[in-house]
């Protein structure tokens, strides 16, 4: 593909983790790739710079999806440097492990915040602005099948994003552009390392039946069919990338 040509993709949360393995499989299938990040630039420029020395195109852009007018600086930015915007990875996101009652107003509004409010700002800017023929991928997760304790409100914020994927694939018909989301199972990131004991690690582990972890890679492949050729009739659905846990 000449790169001068390509299509371009926005990656929310894109500076480690899942939203980096994303960002350089898209790369490397020959995106323009905007790197996303809230706080920390130091990852998402290295992120971007090693992409450039590998041949790619890519910029790092900080913007915290809580902020409507930060999302559409993020939009901006991909169209001042790329010319335009084709796809929007909605990867931005956290969790917090308590039960319901234990869960304080600050932790419930943090996650809704950026997992629900911080998506639907990103998808109200790319319906206005994606060309035709444009891919969104956002980010759900297995525990919305799973409802174990100490997800409930991360739960309910993922349940949301499916709902707001299944509309929107409707409302933009007529312009040939897909919206699914990928739902991950335990995948090796910090995020899920992230104040889990081993004994509880190895549990997750034995749900599946291919016995291990995801890899962030693992996902990226998932995306990376989503928005590319071979799932263009694919529409309004949710896959469930989580080595068979039901």
């Amino acid at each position: 593909m000449n790169r001068t040509n390509a299509r371009t993709a926005i990656v929310t949360g894109a500076s480690r983790g899942i939203g980096a393995a994303v960002a350089a499989r898209l790369a490397a299938d020959g995106f323009n790739v905007v790197i996303n990040y809230s706080s920390d630039a130091t990852p998402a420029e290295a992120l971007a710079r090693r992409l450039e020395h590998e041949g790619r195109r890519a910029l790092s852009v900080k913007a915290d999806v809580r902020d409507p007018l930060a999302v559409r600086y993020l939009f901006d930015a991909a169209e001042a440097t790329f010319g335009g915007v084709d796809v929007l990875v909605n990867n931005a996101g956290v969790m917090a492990m308590k039960t319901i009652a234990d869960t304080d107003d600050e932790t419930f509004a943090r996650q809704v915040d950026i997992n629900l409010k911080g998506t639907f700002h990103a998808l109200r800017e790319a319906a206005g602005r994606l060309r035709e023929g444009g891919r969104i991928v956002n980010f759900s997760s297995t525990t919305v099948g799973l409802r174990q304790p100490l997800y409930g409100v991360y739960v309910a914020t993922k349940a949301a994003v499916e709902m707001l994927t299944s509309v929107l694939s409707k409302e933009l018909r007529g312009r040939s552009i897909t919206v699914n989301a990928v739902a991950p199972g335990p995948t090796a990131t910090d995020l899920f390392f992230a104040g889990k004991s081993q004994e509880m690690i190895d549990r997750m582990v034995a749900m599946s039946p291919l016995e291990r972890l995801g890899q962030p890679d693992d996902i990226a492949a998932a995306v990376s069919f989503l928005v590319g050729p071979d799932g263009a009739w694919v529409d309004g659905q949710t896959l469930r990338v989580n080595g068979g846990i039901v």
